[in-house]
This record gives structure tokens, C-alpha cells and sequence, in this order.
């Protein structure tokens, strides 16, 4: 296989191999000269770390009325089985890559000196599962140089593993997956989150959610971001947007949704939502009319200022 050390964005692709699996192995080979390793071949990892942390979250069922629930801050929650399914995840992946950094909701930034980079949350939506309300789920995402290389998100409640690999695609239980073409926002079915753990964006949030509300055809919210962003990347929702989130609510399933053909960015349209934490995810087509009606109501730059990076 003839290798290219530029960008998929850089590159013609018109000589691209045209089946999925042959399109997967021409990307994932560029990798190589980002971090030694292919997404595909970091995509296995990735999945076998999501399912060894959901099989904790599964267990863990049994016993939801015995755990014990530490208060980390304003509305934000860690049971045991937070931190076992993370250490599962952590020695799977450190056990086959003990030279790369991973950055950890619980126990925060293990850092080595490989230059991949592990983004992981082993459950997000813990107080969906502290009450036993069946919607949260395992996310975790490989980067290097500040690309996602690859992504899986499982909801364990479902049985719903979603995957994606640079250039590979986006695939629910191994069948491929792709965005709406809802055109406009009038239908659009709009996903959000609230700013929880966040106060200091709750009248923002209260602003944007009026819009967006008079804008569609409905709003919901599940309480898992990393779920939301999946189920817009298959198509059961045509946009996703949320302030004040960590990279390790992100990461898994923004690559999910390029993947699946969408766009995402920060509110702002800029490209540093993984450090911002306001994301907007869509179908690619209402992308710039979500945006919009997002910030009508704000000065230019307003949210970029308002996380430090204006």
C-alpha cells in the first residue's frame, strides 16, 4: 500500500481505493506519520477499552443501591464505579501503549512520552446512572497532533457500540452510519445539554434554548453528551449543542460525527471545541442556521471570551 505522508485534507483523493474496508486501510496507513500507529489500529484498542469499561458499568447494575457517591463539585458526581470502570480502560490501553499519555475524567493526565494521547470518560452521564434512568455510556478517543485518529462510544443499556477511524467511516455494531440530510432548521430535531456544572452559562443557555426551541421542531436532552453526538452522527437527531463540556465528553464522539459525514465546531464556528467545551455538532447542512440562532442575541466573539480564548 503506497502511503502519503499529507493530510486527507490535503490530498486528491480521487485515486482513493472505493470500498469502505480498502478507503480505511488508504487513511488509516497516513497515520503512520503522525504517531507510529494506525487509527484502525488504534480503533481496536479503543473498542475493546469501551466494552471492558462497560462490562463494569453493567455489573455494576446489581449494586446501585450500596454505592457509594462522592460529590466532586456543583451537581457533579464519581461512584467506585466510575473509577473501576477507568482503571479497566486505563490498564487495557497502558498494557498495549505504556508509552502514551492518556487524560482521564477521574484520575486527570497520566502523561508519558509517546505522542498519542488518550481521551477517555468511563461514564458519562453518572447521575442518569446513580438513579438507575437507562442513558449513559463509555467514551474513548485516541489523538495525536491535535487530530482524532480514532473513536468508540458504547452504550452499554443497548448494546450500541459506535466506532469510527480517520478516513474509515462511522459505523454503529459494524454496519456504516450517516447524518440526516434534514435541510433546514424549521425540522430539524435538536439535541443540548445543560450547563449543570457550569452556572456561570446558565442564562446564556436559558437565551439560546428559547431560540432554538422557536426555531425547530423540538429539543432533547438525555444527559449524555457523548450519546447525543452519537445519535446525531446516525442520524436520529440532525443537530447536538452544549456549553461548559471537558474534552473527555467530546472527543469520542466528534470524530464519530465527522465520520458520519456532519460537521462540528465550537458555537463560534472555530475549530478549538475541545478546549472551549461549547460544541456545536449537525448534519453539516443547518450547521450555519444552529450557529446563528446560538449567538443572535451576543456580541462577536462573545462565548470564545467568555472560555478564555478570545
Amino acid at each position: 500500500l503506497k502511503m502519503d505522508a499529507r493530510t486527507p485534507g490535503e490530498m486528491n483523493t480521487s485515486n482513493a481505493p472505493e470500498t469502505d474496508a480498502t478507503t480505511a486501510l488508504y487513511y488509516s496507513a497516513i497515520s503512520v506519520y503522525d504517531c507510529g500507529h494506525t487509527s484502525l489500529e488504534l480503533l481496536e484498542t479503543a473498542i475493546d477499552a469501551a466494552r471492558a469499561g462497560g462490562r463494569i458499568l453493567v455489573e455494576g447494575r446489581e449494586r446501585l443501591s450500596s454505592l457509594e457517591v462522592d460529590v466532586k463539585g456543583r451537581n457533579d458526581y464519581v461512584t467506585e464505579i466510575d473509577c473501576e470502570s477507568e482503571s479497566a480502560i486505563i490498564g487495557l490501553i497502558s498494557s498495549r501503549y505504556p508509552d502514551h499519555t492518556i487524560l482521564a475524567e477521574e484520575s486527570g493526565l497520566h502523561e508519558q512520552d509517546g505522542s498519542v494521547r488518550w481521551i477517555i470518560d468511563p461514564l458519562d452521564g453518572t447521575t442518569n446512572y446513580i438513579h438507575g434512568y437507562p442513558v449513559y455510556s463509555v467514551s474513548v478517543a485516541a489523538e495525536a497532533k491535535g487530530r482524532l485518529l480514532a473513536a468508540a462510544v458504547l452504550d452499554p443499556t443497548r448494546d450500541e457500540l459506535f466506532s469510527a477511524s480517520l478516513g474509515g467511516g462511522a459505523h454503529l455494531n459494524g454496519e456504516r452510519i450517516r447524518v440526516t440530510s434534514t435541510p433546514k432548521l424549521a425540522p430539524s430535531l435538536i439535541l443540548t445539554g445543560f450547563p449543570f456544572k457550569r452556572p456561570q452559562y446558565l442564562d446564556d443557555f436559558i437565551i439560546t434554548f428559547r431560540e432554538m426551541l422557536t426555531a425547530t421542531s423540538g429539543i432533547r436532552r438525555c444527559g449524555s453528551a457523548a450519546i447525543d453526538l452519537v445519535h446525531v452522527a446516525c442520524g436520529r437527531a440532525d443537530g447536538f449543542w452544549e456549553f461548559g463540556l471537558s474534552p473527555w465528553d467530546i472527543a469520542a464522539g466528534a470524530l464519530i460525527v465527522q465520520e458520519a459525514g456532519g460537521r462540528v465546531s465550537d458555537v463560534e464556528l472555530c475549530d478549538g471545541y475541545l478546549s472551549s467545551g461549547n460544541v456545536l455538532a449537525s448534519n453539516g447542512i443547518i450547521h450555519q442556521a444552529m450557529h446563528e440562532a446560538i449567538v443572535m442575541h451576543f456580541p462577536t466573539g462573545y462565548f470564545l471570551k467568555k472560555a478564555g480564548q478570545g
